[in-house]
């Protein structure tokens, strides 16, 4: 064979050669059905929800029992191979994006849901059920699981674990740590390991809240024991309109301050609201700056009292117009707009990048604010949507990714979002996970001290680093370039944030 000429054939032949050793070592493993090498196969994996950015795997594999999880492992580990694991591929923060030389380990096949308890209100699933396939597996007997992701028809439990997901209902009944009581999985040497147990506490450490939201980086997860909820017997929701932004966010806070903590407690701009009233005609009012959704659950009485308060103190914040769902089918009609937020703008813009930091809830109409200011900074559009009742927010940064320089400034666009909330005491992110897409933002946030803390727990799981690697943790290096870029004219973006 002839010598490669160039740097990229030699990475060809690199990758060609460390191919044909994994799928060696893997096809005496698992079923020959079960590994996709050839690139046809594998373009699919590519990306998740985050679009933008995208690797060919060397490999997948999809196991269909934990024996074969754990002998995929222990193979991979022998041959120092790093390991990602996939769920649905609905993530937003590039979590599940392949490695260039490593084997992306798709759990779609881990679909089956192994009990359903009434008795103790619980149900134990495999990493790729469906969300929602819980909820309609409980309801015969009254239950459900309550986080309610906006893509809960689609994305499976261990990709909830795995970026602590919430979703509408977040505010009153948690994120997935506060929903999940087991998680057992894998280690990255093929060790069977299982965080959290079935009583309400477990000796040692709690490793079942730092396993959950690790994005895959400490384990890899098959089975997970949630915690089901009764149904409320009546829920209803309350549709307020305000003429001015800062008004329905003093509103949010208001509610809160009053005492009352709503099922769940959504914003969205006009922008938005235009988008999605256009795709599902939920009856929004097109004239208001910001509309917010407002829901009351529980028995009749409870549910009257609340909606009651909730709507003397938006009145007294200004709300022009309120509207409460009179049945059922009005109250889903309602939220059809804000669950469909997402494919409401791929309708209108080729892509979008969808942003998750959180703020303080007073600081939502500052937010808003600024990221006006930066569409025109940046030239481009952008279309907000908020868990508003925790501060969670969601712009969607609407550009066209065949456009080098529009990709370019959209991400710009993001990391400015993010340093903003940072700066206005929130966090990068508050349920997508930071994946790759955020790596830079974390820089702004955490110190090299703190990242270094991160990388020591990572160690403690995966000595290697084979699990998931390049993501979430930003490297001392990586921080330091990117504080260098910060300074931009001799200025600081954020001179009051710490730098290194």
């Amino acid at each position: 064979m002839n010598a490669p000429t160039s740097p990229a054939q030699a990475t060809q032949l690199q990758r060609a050669t460390r191919q044909a050793e994994v799928v060696r070592a893997l096809q005496a493993v698992v079923p020959a059905h079960a590994l996709l090498w050839q690139a046809e196969d594998t373009v699919p994996y590519e990306c998740d929800g985050l679009t933008a950015y995208r690797e060919r795997p060397l490999v997948v594999v999809l196991p269909e029992t934990e024996g074969q999880v754990a002998a995929v492992l222990k193979a991979c580990h022998a041959l120092d191979v790093p390991v990602v694991a996939r769920g649905a591929g609905t993530g937003l923060s590039g979590g599940a994006m392949p490695h260039a030389l490593g084997v992306t380990m798709s759990l779609a096949k881990f679909n089956r849901i192994l009990q359903i308890d009434p008795r103790s209100r619980t149900a134990v699933v495999q990493a790729g059920v469906r969300n929602l396939a819980i909820s309609e597996a409980a309801a015969p007997h009254g239950l459900y699981y309550a986080p309610d992701p906006s893509s809960q028809i689609a994305c499976t439990i261990g990709g909830n674990v795995a970026e602590n997901s919430g979703g509408v209902h977040c505010l009153k009944y948690g994120l997935t740590v506060h929903n999940v009581l087991q998680v057992r999985g894998f280690t990255v040497e093929g060790e069977p390991v299982t965080f959290g147990g079935e009583a309400l506490d477990v000796p040692g450490f709690d490793l079942l809240s730092l396993v959950i939201g690790s994005e895959g980086m400490l384990a890899v997860t098959t089975e997970v024991t949630v915690k089901l909820v009764p149904k409320p017997l009546l829920a209803r929701c309350i549709m307020a309109s305000f003429d001015d932004i800062r008004k329905a966010g003093d509103a949010v806070a208001s509610v809160i301050a009053a005492g009352i903590i709503p099922a769940g407690l959504e914003m969205m701009d006009k922008p938005m609201t235009a988008a999605v009233e256009d795709f599902v005609h939920a009856g929004y009012d097109l004239n208001a700056e910001a509309i917010l959704l407002c829901e009351s659950d529980g028995t009749p009485e409870e549910v009257e009292e609340e909606i009651g308060r909730m709507s003397a103190v938006l009145r007294g914040c200004g709300a022009t117009a309120i509207a409460v769902s009179q049945n059922e089918a009005e109250r889903l009609r309602f939220w059809s707009g804000r669950k469909n937020a997402f494919p409401a703008s791929g309708r209108i813009s080729p892509d979008y990048m969808c942003m998750d930091s959180t703020i303080p809830r007073k600081r939502l109409a500052d937010i808003l604010q600024a990221i006006s200011e930066m569409e025109t900074k940046y030239a481009l559009r952008c279309v907000n949507v908020f868990h508003a009742g925790d501060g969670n927010l969601h712009p969607l940064i609407l550009f066209d990714a065949n456009d080098a320089d529009q990709l370019h400034r959209c991400e710009l666009f993001g990391a400015d979002i993010l340093e903003t909330s940072v700066a206005m005491g929130g966090t990068v992110t508050g349920e997508h996970g930071v994946g790759v897409e955020k790596l830079n933002s974390m820089c702004v946030q955490f110190s090299p001290e703190e990242n270094e803390q991160m990388f020591s727990v990572k160690r403690a799981f995966d000595t290697k680093s084979l699990l998931n690697p390049g993501k979430v943790i930003p490297t001392l290096q990586r921080c330091a370039e990117y504080g260098k870029m910060l300074v931009r004219g001799g200025r600081l973006a954020h001179p009051d944030l710490p730098r290194f």
